[in-house]
């Protein structure tokens, strides 16, 4: 065999062991795509958690503070029942504004507290799913390595193994739709 011949072959069998890769490559650029699409989407997850959370902050605030003027009022009003005030009229006027104000807050409190709470539940629901993202993403990049793994080996055994933890990335992931 003459010298040509020799490297003619070898250039053979390296160009042949470059397109049996080529579906591992490709998988491994499908794979890339989905862990980056992921972690977009568990980042966006978890921001939106944040932001829910400071949002249920601020209506709780709000809460305790009209449950503070109303406990105000209240003592107001019963320290107005109790003593003894030369204008009587003008304390039993005051005390009846105060008690409309109690009845508007206690029907405030009660939208505040309904509203803060729903809030909460959107925190949990945003949370649950940002652990799904988040986990999605570990089982994709773990696929993603496990198949680079076949490029240095050239064993399809890890490719296989590779697609099953993507697959098992790209599950956790979809979760998240079926998450109330």
């Amino acid at each position: 065999m003459e010298a040509n011949e020799i490297s003619e072959l070898k250039e053979h069998a390296e160009q042949g062991g470059e397109s049996a890769m080529r579906p591992v490559a490709f998988t491994m650029s499908v794979v890339a795509v989905l862990v980056a699409i992921t972690t977009v989407l568990g980042h966006r997850t978890h921001t939106e958690a944040v932001l829910k959370q400071a949002e249920a902050s601020d209506v709780w605030n709000e809460y305790q503070a009209k449950k503070n003027r109303a406990y105000d009022t209240a003592l107001i009003t019963d320290v107005l029942t109790v003593v003894n005030v030369s204008d009587k009229d003008g304390a039993a006027k005051i005390a009846k504004g105060y008690a409309s104000h109690q009845d508007k807050w206690a029907d405030d409190l009660k939208e505040e507290q309904k509203e803060a709470l729903g809030l909460e539940d959107k925190v949990k629901l945003a949370e649950r799913q940002a652990k799904f993202f988040d986990l999605g993403e570990a089982l994709l990049e773990i696929g993603l390595v496990i198949s680079s793994v076949t490029l240095l080996t050239r064993t399809r055994l890890y490719w296989y193994f590779g697609i099953v933890f993507s697959i098992a990335g790209v599950i956790s992931a979809a979760m998240v739709l079926f998450l109330k």
